[in-house]
């Protein structure tokens, strides 16, 4: 073996090495293609200066055009000495900065492996503290393969200050890069203003870490000195789990920044950041105390570094690994931190290619990456187009389209190909075979032939009949006696009635052969009668004559099996019988073919007739003639469908559809029959190697059968070979015969041969299920979840470039390469409509009759009934769609009522939303005939419509008063009231009737915008002892197949990612790093894990539509037993699309229902004033107890959305004194960062009051209005507000809002909460839920019974007869327990929610009230009774007793313990326990008789 020294290995380029360096002997070359990183190791017998190293180094890289040329020097150990030592400094000098001017004039001693280096600048503790330690023996190992130790002497202390300027000095000699004189010269330093109005400086600089692929130009220094480009910059997977010293890394900063403020002023900071390789984290502390040490930041400066490091940033760290004092931690304490941009990866080549298979989170726990992630990538790359193909669904397209249409509104191209990878099952008849694809109408040539026998090899043709058809007609005919040089056998004689005679002057094999290959035409359609025979005849004779003869072939007999299934026999002559076609003389060529076209045209007209929409061709036979009897135990083949325009959307969705509810096995099925039939419109794909052609191949099927599969389709798919490289490994069959990866290229070169054979393009595709090569190690975790036992072997399954696809394929040609990678991806984009959305454009409703007048006369006569200066049946109104109702009260009703009343319906009315308020309108009536009050949600309040309509119980007028007898009225408009229910009682100065209080002055606005044309979202809580029938309803009113269950998507949440992770590296015995651990569960997340569907949307599709205009259907969890059908994409996507009703179930309505029911009194009569029951919200003392009796220092335990700890704090703190509060309350506990951190804040320091606080998003806008913002930019500052786009930072106008309130004289606390919160609640919501608590709370005060029995019965999550109805001191001592094991978390889900309702049992024991005993003979199976004064249980209480036995419990007499027992389908357990506490009576034990009982 040679051996080369750097002078003969670069002999061309000896003028650029060192003389020191020309003899080193080469012993190890390497080049990093990653980075372009070239390293050279080379053994030296003599030491070399570092400067030398560093000049040839710094010489070959810019000769070579490398990222980096590294020179690794080799000495042998015995060459490791004291003289050395500066040289040495030199090297740890350019690795760590820190060692500058510490050892300078240093002597050093080299001893027994010690170097003890006398130092005279003192720096003992910072060179320990950066690792001096660890870095030098690892220097010297690195050199001289010997560890070598180092001990400091002589002066060890250092002056920090002189120490700090000194470093200054350093690096500010370090060289300033040249600047192009034709560019301006770039700022030196950025002023960052933080939130607490602090103005920091940072400053830039410049360094070269691009072998890392960082940009370090102008880099922002954060923290410490520039990070010098010599650093040895390390991996952070090649930190080991228990280094503690110095480091030097780079990363992406990932997941939120995590900022927490201490009582004492300091802010502490923490963030993860990574290089793909490992993860690490960074802990900030941040105080306005000074500190000793260096490390310790001003908290104004950590505040400005914290504006630059944000998810994403990319950063250079220098810094020490140390665990921390408080939590032990491992963190990186950073001395240095410059903010860095690493090199995006570009698609560099001039012709982009397209990728047509791209899985996105969407395939069920297989693929990572959104879909619009992915689409931003490819359109970033220059890519026009991309397709988006998941497993048997398509439920990213929303996510890539919306993705999109952002494109394309910010001047971009670009297209979305929407397709899917199907599971194809083909069950193909088996009537053509061959690859034709001529209409049936188009020529065909039917035959029959004669043959001295059956064997084609050994027998010979006699006759051969043909006729020719075109547009199903007679054209041409053909007849040849054959001589076959051969007697005839006499059988066969007899048969046909052809004798020797005839055919001894016939034509010869050659001749007739010739004859027929001219009649037929080149490559033509055979027909035959049992095929196989004739055509294996015209095959062997055209063999022995060495004619080519190429055909497809279509069997009647097959196709007559299938068409005429009430035929008992199908050969010739019974078919013809059957049509009627005449005598002929049969088994006679001639005779026979005229037959068979007579058979073949029949039978193809009645094939055109069954599917007049579809130009059929003849390879669609097998499939229209398929039935899908076996379609569920046949193999399923991926195929690639891209919707070419709308009509193959539509198909596309209908076939999903089908393939979910009628298909579905382990996965939805398509078979190709239903795919032929509804294939207009769409492109097929051949897929990866587990689509049927690919597994044709490896199966070892012959040739002209793997044609037929592959003449399917409109390309055909080759894949890199990384994709396949599991077949080496796998021995399952087909891949067992794959075992070089010269066999996987061949698969490639099949397919290209194949599609070139078949005139069929053939396209690269990647198959693409995560975009980064790094994310592979996500999708290791997700597999590894679901037991894949080579989860660690991913292949390259990531978004590649041009020129990477390009180099995968290189192996076919540099043209045939580019073909199949750029041009046919191009050119199979190009048929896709660019156009083409995954939803209709509009916002489709459905249609009802008369709507929009039903609409305007409810409301008016609802409203004049009430405000009107007349009986409104006095009112003629003439019907008519056209006609304005309102002239007609005009005049009769207070103009404020009227003209609120009259814009909210002519908006309504104008944008097409009459019909939306009258299906609600509806949905609630029938709900209120059925007897359960319906509750409203959401902003839908706001609408003095929906009031008057009845479709919400909310009042938005100003407040106000109203005679019920009269109707005269008095509105509050000046603001000082917030609520016409705070409003004093007062009597009626006309009729001295006491005046009906109402109106909560909330602005139409909120729901439907200043413009009226935002699309009304009107959510209603049913009872959930109604919603199913609300449900049924909804179908009644627009036809079953027209309203569907709205579907959601599940997606794998951080706690279930974490579990994965963890259950991952510990089957792998891992240690990782706390922050790597956080970016594996953050990788996991937002993945399809399952579907389900919406508690109670109901989504209507428009009578004149079928739902496969726009979405597929499906079972919710692919649970193909459910009765249940959902839309396939999460309802979300569908909002502006089509009508979604939320009929959500609630228990509210339904404890309405039982406390009217108990009662007798109709639960909107209660007045909404009551003083004692607005003292519940501050103290227990109007239910008679005190708080030491209940343990609660209010009454609202049991009320809803006024009863858990969090609300009853904040009733505690604020005080509520009438309704108003109550409603400001409830906005604040239903937002998100409104209550906490925010109004609790600025209330707490004097800014504002819970009357001026935001509490509601109305607040925002009509506190906006009132300071002078334009109407519009108040709403749209709302909107954002609301839905936490400002809080997310994704509100690119914020700043100029912020401008444009602060010249409206908004305060600067204002603003700022504006910009915390992340979801507020509507008023209209807030009163619905304050109204339904103050009725309930009032059966509470008034009615205790009842309240209880309707609590217990409706609300009560885990009541126990046994441990709750025994008395109130076996109570409270099991409370005692239960309290102290809540305290140390040791109760289970059950127990807390038994706990929970144990507090109002106690409370009602506390107010005199008890249970009685359960009689199995009177108790209800899941409802409590009110009987003599107290309450008897539900038989359901008894721990172990579902509903269900319950139920049966009922099912009365019974004769005996036993009886019971069997009849109830009961435990034995739960019959002894029942016998125990008396419940059983004086039953016997079993109903066996004896002896005794007779005496």
């Amino acid at each position: 073996m040679n051996t080369y020294t750097i002078e003969s290995f670069f002999e061309n380029y000896k003028e650029l090495i060192p003389s020191v360096i020309e003899k080193g002997r080469i012993l190890r070359l390497g080049y990093n293609e990653e980075n372009g990183t070239f390293t050279c190791q080379a053994a030296f017998d003599k030491l070399v200066p570092f400067d030398s190293t560093v000049e040839f180094e710094m010489k070959m890289r810019a000769a070579l055009g490398a990222g980096k040329f590294i020179l690794q020097l080799k000495y042998t150990p015995d060459m490791l000495c004291a003289e050395y030592f500066p040289e040495l400094c030199k090297f740890l000098k350019s690795r760590f900065p820190l060692v500058n001017g510490f050892f300078d004039n240093a002597e050093a001693v080299y001893e027994n492996g010690i170097f003890t280096v006398d130092i005279k600048h003192g720096g003992e503790a910072l060179l320990k503290k950066a690792g001096i330690e660890t870095a030098f023996p690892a220097l010297t190992m690195e050199l001289f393969s010997v560890r070598a130790d180092i001990r400091l002497t002589g002066v060890l202390e250092t002056d920090m200050e002189e120490h700090q300027r000194e470093q200054e000095e350093f690096l500010n000699s370090l060289p300033v890069p040249k600047i192009d004189p034709a560019q301006p010269e770039k700022k030196a330093v950025v002023t960052t203003n933080t939130a607490s109005g602090a103005s920091v400086d940072f400053r830039t600089a410049n360094v070269d870490f691009t072998r890392f692929s960082l940009l370090c130009d102008d880099a922002l220094v954060l923290m410490g000195a520039p990070i010098s480009g010599n650093e040895q910059v390390m991996q952070m997977k090649d930190i080991p789990a228990d280094y503690r010293g110095r480091v030097v890394v780079w990363g992406d900063i990932f997941g939120p920044v995590e900022t927490k403020e201490t009582k004492s002023g300091m802010l502490i900071a923490h963030l993860n950041f990574t290089d793909y390789t490992s993860s690490n984290s960074i802990k900030f502390i941040g105080s306005n105390k000074n500190f000793r040490n260096m490390k310790g930041l001003k908290r104004a400066v950590l505040e400005a570094m914290l504006e630059h490091l944000k998810a994403g940033k990319t950063i250079l760290v220098a810094g020490e690994i140390e665990e921390d004092d408080f939590d032990h931690s491992i963190n990186i304490k950073p001395d240095s931190i410059m903010v860095v941009k690493r090199e995006k990866e570009k698609d560099t080549c001039e012709h982009k290619r397209v990728e047509l298979h791209c899985h996105t989170n969407m395939s069920m726990m297989d693929a990572l990456t959104p879909a619009g992630k992915l689409v931003e990538r490819a359109y970033s790359w220059g890519h026009k187009a991309l397709a988006i193909t998941d497993h048997g669904v398509v439920q990213g397209y929303p996510d890539a389209g919306n993705t999109c249409i952002g494109i394309r509104k910010g001047g971009g191209d670009f297209k979305v190909l929407y397709g899917i990878e199907s599971y194809e099952v083909n069950n193909d008849e088996k009537i053509f075979r061959g690859t034709d694809k001529r209409e049936l109408t188009d020529e065909i040539i039917c035959f029959d032939l004669e043959t001295t026998g059956t064997n084609p090899n050994e027998d010979r043709i006699i006759e051969i009949g043909a006729v020719k058809l075109r547009d199903l007609e007679v054209v041409d005919k053909l007849d040849i006696f054959v001589n076959p040089e051969r007697p005839i056998p006499e059988f066969i004689s007899n048969l046909t009635h052809i004798t020797d005679d005839m055919v001894k002057d016939g034509a010869s094999e050659r001749e007739a052969l010739l004859k027929f290959k001219e009649f037929i035409g080149d490559d033509p359609v055979l027909v035959a009668h049992n095929s196989q025979f004739d055509t294996g005849f015209i095959s062997a004779c055209a063999k022995r004559q060495g004619i080519e003869i190429k055909y497809s072939s279509i069997d009647t007999v097959p196709m007559s099996q299938i068409m005429l299934p009430e035929l008992e026999k199908h050969k010739l002559n019974y078919v013809a019988e059957h049509f009627g076609l005449g005598d002929f003389q049969h088994h006679r060529g001639c005779d026979d073919a005229e037959v068979l076209a007579g058979i073949f045209i029949r039978l193809s007209k009645m094939l055109m007739e069954q599917y007049p929409l579809i130009l059929i061709t003849v390879d669609m036979i097998n499939s229209l003639l398929a039935n899908e009897n076996q379609v569920l135990a046949k193999p399923t083949y991926h195929q690639i469908i891209i919707v070419r325009n709308n009509t193959g959307l539509k198909n596309l969705y209908r076939l999903i559809s089908d393939s979910n509810l009628k298909y579905f096995k382990r996965r939805p099925r398509i078979p190709k029959s239903e795919l032929v039939r509804h294939r207009e419109g769409l492109i097929l794909g051949s897929a990866c190697e587990r689509g049927e052609v690919i597994q044709a191949y490896l199966e070892g099927r012959n040739y002209d059968e793997i044609k037929q599969i592959a003449s399917f389709y409109d390309y055909l798919e080759i894949q890199p070979d990384g994709n396949n490289k599991f077949m080496l490994t796998t021995e399952k069959p087909p891949y067992d015969r794959i075992h070089t990866a010269e066999d996987i290229k061949d698969i490639n070169r099949f397919i290209v041969k194949l599609g070139e054979d078949l005139g069929i393009p053939v396209c690269a595709t990647g198959d693409v299920h995560f975009m980064n090569k790094t994310d592979a190690q996500f999708r290791s975790v997700i597999q590894a979840s679901m037991g894949f036992p080579d989860a660690d072997t991913q292949p390259p399954l990531y978004l590649k470039t041009t020129n990477q696809m390009l180099d995968e394929l290189s192996y076919l040609g540099e043209e045939k390469a580019f073909e199949v990678v750029v041009t046919n991806t191009n050119n199979v984009a190009d048929m896709v409509d660019p156009d083409l959305k995954a939803f209709p454009n509009g916002t489709y409703t459905p249609f009802i009759e008369g709507s929009v007048y039903q609409l305007q006369y409810i409301c008016w006569k609802k409203c004049c009934s009430i405000y009107g200066d007349c009986d409104p049946e006095t009112i003629e109104v003439p019907e008519g769609e056209d006609v304005d109702v309102s002239k007609y009260f005009e005049g009769h009703i207070p103009d404020l009522v009227f003209k609120r009343l009259k814009r909210e319906l002519d908006s309504i009315i104008k944008h097409g939303f009459a019909v939306l308020y009258m299906i609600s309108q509806k949905l609630v009536a029938n709900s209120n005939e059925n007897g359960y009050q319906v509750g409203s949600r959401g902003s839908v309040g706001s609408s003095f419509v929906a009031s008057m309509s009845g479709i919400s119980e909310v009042n938005p007028l100003v407040p106000h008063y109203v005679c019920l007898n009269c109707h005269h009225s008095e509105f509050i408009t000046d603001g000082s009231v917030g609520s016409g229910f705070d409003l004093p009682p007062k009597n009626c100065p006309v009729c001295g009737e006491n005046m009906h209080r109402d109106g909560h002055d909330i602005p139409f606005e909120t729901f439907l915008g200043f413009d009226g044309d935002k699309a009304p979202d009107i959510d209603l809580n049913f009872s959930g002892d109604y919603q199913a029938k609300a449900h049924k309803y909804t179908e009644v009113l627009f036809g079953e197949d027209h309203v569907f269950k709205a579907g959601t998507i599940g997606m794998i949440q951080e706690k279930t990612a974490f579990g994965y992770v963890m259950k991952y590296l510990d089957e792998r015995g891992k240690t990782v790093p706390k922050a790597e651990i956080e970016r594996l569960k953050l990788g996991c997340c937002g993945i399809k894990r399952t579907t389900s569907q919406h508690p109670g949307g109901m989504v209507v599709i428009p009578s004149d539509y079928e739902v496969y205009d726009f979405t597929p259907v499906q079972h919710p969890a692919e649970k193909v037993d459910s009765d249940m059908v959902t839309t396939h994409f999460d309802f979300h996507s569908l909002h502006d699309t089509i009508l979604k009703l939320d009929e959500l179930g609630h228990d509210n309505p339904t404890m309405y229902k039982y406390l009217e029911m108990f009662t007798g009194r109709d639960i909107l009569d209660c007045p909404m004033s009551d003083p004692a029951v607005y003292s519940l919200f501050t103290s227990p003392e109007s239910l008679g107890v005190t708080e030491e009796d209940i343990m609660c220092q209010t009454g609202t335990l049991g009320i809803p959305e006024m009863g858990t700890p969090f609300v009853r704090q904040m009733l505690l703190d604020c005080q509520p004194k009438n309704f108003s509060d109550l409603v400001r309350i409830s906005g604040l506990s239903h937002g998100t960062d409104v209550w906490l951190n925010n109004a609790q804040y600025y209330i707490a320091r004097g800014d504002c009051t819970l009357s001026t606080a935001i509490c509601t998003r109305d607040d925002i806008m009509t506190y906006l209005i009132h300071t002078g913002v334009e109407d519009g930019t108040a709403f749209n500052i709302m909107e954002k507000v609301r839905k936490g786009l400002v809080a997310k930072g994704k509100v690119p106008q914020w700043e100029e809002w912020k401008e444009t309130m602060k010249q409206a004289g908004v305060p600067d606390w204002y603003i700022e909460s504006c910009g915390k919160i992340k979801y507020m609640f509507p008023k209209a919501h807030a009163v619905a839920y304050v109204m339904m608590a103050f009725r309930i709370a009032y059966f509470k005060v008034y009615y205790p019974l009842a309240y209880y029995a309707a609590f217990f019965s409706i609300r009560a999550k885990a009541f126990d007869y046994e441990l709750m109805c025994q008395g109130r001191e076996r109570l409270e001592t099991t409370m005692k327990d239960y309290k102290k094991r809540l305290s140390a978390k040791q109760l289970s889900p059950k127990e807390e929610a038994a706990y929970g309702d144990m507090k109002i049992v106690q409370e009602m024991y506390a107010r005199g009230y008890e249970f009685m005993p359960i009689d199995i003979f009177q108790a209800k199976a899941k409802h409590f009774q009110i009987i003599d004064g107290k309450l008897m249980p539900a038989l359901n209480t008894i721990d172990g007793m579902g509903d269900k036995a319950a139920e049966g419990a009922k099912d009365g007499p019974f004769t005996s313990c036993e009886n019971f027992k069997t009849r109830s389908k009961v435990s034995g357990t739960i019959v002894d326990k029942m016998r125990e506490m008396g419940m059983l009576g004086d039953l016997p034990l079993s109903d066996q008789m004896s002896l005794l009982d007779f005496m």
